[in-house]
């Protein structure tokens, strides 16, 4: 038989254990939400044709009589990146979560073509709670951190999922384990 002391400290023993689930659950969740929000902008970007370019700089004409005016390419341009952060999030309806069987870590995958064609779903999680969880946590990243997404998405970078999600924003703590193909 227990101690008493045993029964008193039991429900502290499940909350701390519960809250530990919890919060990798949570962390899992937002760093999968940022790495499939990258794969998604960069799709968005990469079917922009390359020779659209959008006028950048005032209007007004300078003393000399010139604008400064530019053009800069369409596709990483503030306005476009605005456009696609304002939708991108409904994608995240096209993806599934999956649990690694040894580390117990969820990570979320496409189970829709991006031609709209349904994946290989076995062993996926395609709930609506799950997915609703994802897309949620997506509009709160591109709220919270829209700044940020812009900032890396306006010029051309390697290995932004790292960058963004693990070392800007600090979403993914573990992400050095997940390889950049995954989603």
């Amino acid at each position: 038989m227990a101690s008493p002391k045993v029964h008193w400290l039991l429900p502290f023993v499940l909350v701390s254990l519960l809250t530990c689930v919890l919060a990798r659950r949570g962390q899992d969740m937002r760093c999968g939400a940022c790495r499939a929000l990258v794969d998604e902008l960069e799709w968005e970007i990469s079917q922009v044709n390359p020779k659209r370019t959008i006028q950048k700089g005032s209007f007004r004409i300078n003393p000399d009589g010139s604008q400064s005016i530019t053009e800069i390419p369409y596709a990483r341009s503030e306005t476009h990146l605005i456009e696609v952060l304002e939708q991108v999030c409904e994608k995240m309806t096209e993806y599934g979560e999956k649990i690694d069987p040894n580390t117990h870590r969820k990570s979320y995958v496409r189970v829709v073509s991006r031609d709209g064609k349904k994946l290989d779903a076995s062993e996926t999680n395609i709930d609506k709670e799950v997915i609703n969880d994802l897309r949620s946590t997506c509009e709160h990243i591109v709220e919270v951190h829209e700044d940020e997404l812009i900032e890396f998405f306006s010029h051309e970078t390697e290995n932004v999922k790292d960058k963004l999600c693990s070392k800007r924003t600090d979403l993914c703590d573990h992400s050095v384990h997940i390889t950049h193909d995954e989603l």
